[in-house]
């Protein structure tokens, strides 16, 4: 592929002067341009590569070379030359020799080296942002209307609509993370187009805006983002910012303790005696005579034969909470045991839709985005936002994930809003349940479909810790397992369906009562019992 094509055509003495010529020039100390485009990692792209290598349209150095993609490139260039008439008197060369002098910039957005000169990587960047912005421009719409029609020679790749495969296609490569181009060059283009950065940022702000609403699982508001569009890298870091709320995980945290802190500093001179006489009291009461004496009786009634299957059974409806909490402090994201510790992969579970319906959780549609999850323990209700699937879910997604994991330094908020999803979609049945409640606006061709979207998808690449999204699991799973639908179920399941000795012995059981019930006469006329003696 890729690579491969690059270790081949590797130019040594190109290297070596373009090293020397990096090592040489004066860049800005003040200026840090961080790495925005990366390349998938190795987990996540073994997965699924089809979701992250281009299939149509090569926009950027990391797959230009690819044989198979040079299809579009007539259609790159008409798209250049169109912008071209646009650019006023200013010739595309003077944009190029322009660009030339982006070169250290645009080389640092990319995590790759970048084995091409410099001529060459401006007039590629020329060509697919003149593409691009024309991909664009359909989505942006002024007052209700389109900005821009689509040209006859386009028509058969652009659609509004989506009717059309080869939009669709087009629309997933440009939302890959290996297939980026730098923001910023789009809005340089726009600025020689309109001849004014104010005009040209708008521009930019309604094409990216139209094509976010397009593209998101979530609802997106029609008002302007809150965050500067120009700290935005590229056309995927602008949709991840859309979506993904910016949570102060460690400021929460330490407000929270402090209060802790100061509810326990005013309440401490007025209830100190009150606590120390509570804790004598505990104290004797757990000391090991006490405990002795206390169970002595239960241990012996306990060990009568047939009150120990109604011990079972008590021990577990009433106790087996108090026997799982050690455990579940140690498994469950949030505890507070493990507060500085990020939860195992393995340790995100959760019941699917059908099971926590069973045990009688109510669903409801928010149209708000993943700050909106929650979960109400009075009235049973799970509040999940509206997410809109359709065939370019997949690829938009993955991508998301993995450009998180590249250059995300906090949490992974949209990986773990993504495990959740998966968690509770198992079965064709959960996806129409939640389809059913509006929770899923399905334009795939199946209730399956969708929950072999949701099962395909790929784990994180690295632990993290959401405490928002952790602590609605852990509620979660606290309701579900403090049901007593579930614990009969459970109960049913380990010691009823799952044990023939039990059944074995109710059997014996309801014989022998039986039996006592035919001879029962008969020994009381033997023990010359007056009210027996006629029977």
């Amino acid at each position: 592929m890729m690579t491969s094509n690059l270790t081949s055509n590797f130019d040594e003495h190109r290297w070596v002067i373009q090293i020397c010529r990096t090592l040489e020039e004066e860049i800005e100390e003040d200026i840090e341009i961080p790495v925005s485009i990366f390349n998938v990692p190795k987990t996540l792209m073994a997965i699924n590569p089809n979701s992250f290598v281009p299939q149509q349209l090569a926009l950027g150095p990391y797959h230009y070379w690819r044989p198979e993609l040079y299809e579009m490139e007539r259609y790159k260039l008409a798209a250049a030359k169109r912008s071209q008439k646009q650019l006023q008197t200013l010739k595309f060369q003077h944009l190029v020799n322009q660009w030339k002098i982006f070169e250290p910039r645009i080389r640092a957005c990319y995590h790759k080296y970048l084995d091409v000169n410099g001529e060459t990587l401006a007039w590629m960047m020329v060509i697919d942002t003149s593409f691009l912005l024309e991909f664009l421009q359909v989505y942006a719409t002024k007052e209700g209307r389109v900005l821009r029609r689509v040209t006859s020679r386009m028509s058969h790749l652009v659609d509004v609509e989506k009717r059309k495969s080869a939009h669709n296609a087009i629309l997933r490569d440009i939302v890959m993370l290996e297939n980026q181009i730098p923001l910023f060059l789009l809005r340089n283009m726009l600025e020689y187009q309109f001849l004014s950065l104010k005009l040209a940022e708008d521009a930019l702000i309604s094409m990216l805006m139209g094509i976010c609403k397009e593209i998101s699982p979530f609802k997106t508001s029609e008002e302007l983002p809150n965050f500067p569009v120009t700290n935005c890298a590229h056309v995927l870091d602008f949709l991840y910012h859309m979506i993904v709320p910016k949570l102060e995980e460690e400021s929460e945290i330490f407000d929270a303790a402090d209060q802790n802190n100061a509810k326990e500093c005013n309440g401490e001179s007025s209830s100190t005696r009150l606590v120390s006489s509570v804790r004598f009291l505990e104290r004797l009461i757990l000391s090991k005579p006490v405990k002795f004496v206390l169970k002595l009786p239960w241990i012996i009634i306990s060990s009568l034969p047939g009150i120990r299957i109604l011990k079972q059974l008590i021990e577990y409806s009433c106790f087996s909470r108090a026997k799982e909490g050690p455990e579940q402090e140690n498994s469950t994201p949030n505890s507070n045991n493990n507060n500085t510790k990020p939860p195992l992969l393995e340790e995100i579970s959760i019941p699917s839709v059908t099971d926590l319906s069973k045990a009688g959780v109510c669903f409801v549609a928010t149209n708000g985005g993943i700050l909106t999850i929650n979960f109400d323990n009075k009235t049973s209700t799970f509040y999940l936002p509206t997410i809109s699937l359709d065939v370019n879910t997949d690829v938009i997604l993955r991508n998301l994930v993995a450009y998180e994991a590249c250059n995300g330094s906090g949490p992974l908020v949209f990986t773990r809003w993504t495990e959740l999803i998966n968690g509770i979609i198992d079965t064709e049945e959960d996806a129409k349940l939640l389809r059913e409640k509006g929770i899923v606006v399905n334009r795939m061709k199946s209730d399956d479909e969708v929950a072999n979207l949701w099962n395909g998808m790929s784990k994180s690449v690295r632990l993290t810790k959401v405490s928002y999204l952790d602590k609605v699991i852990e509620e979660v799973n606290k309701y579900y397992d403090g049901s007593w639908k579930v614990k009969l179920r459970r109960f049913m399941k380990i010691y009823v369906f799952g044990s023939w000795q039990f059944l074995t012995l109710l059997a014996a059981v309801l014989f022998f009562l039986l039996m006592t019930l035919q001879l029962l006469p008969f020994v009381l006329r033997f023990l010359n019992i007056p009210r027996f003696k006629s029977i």
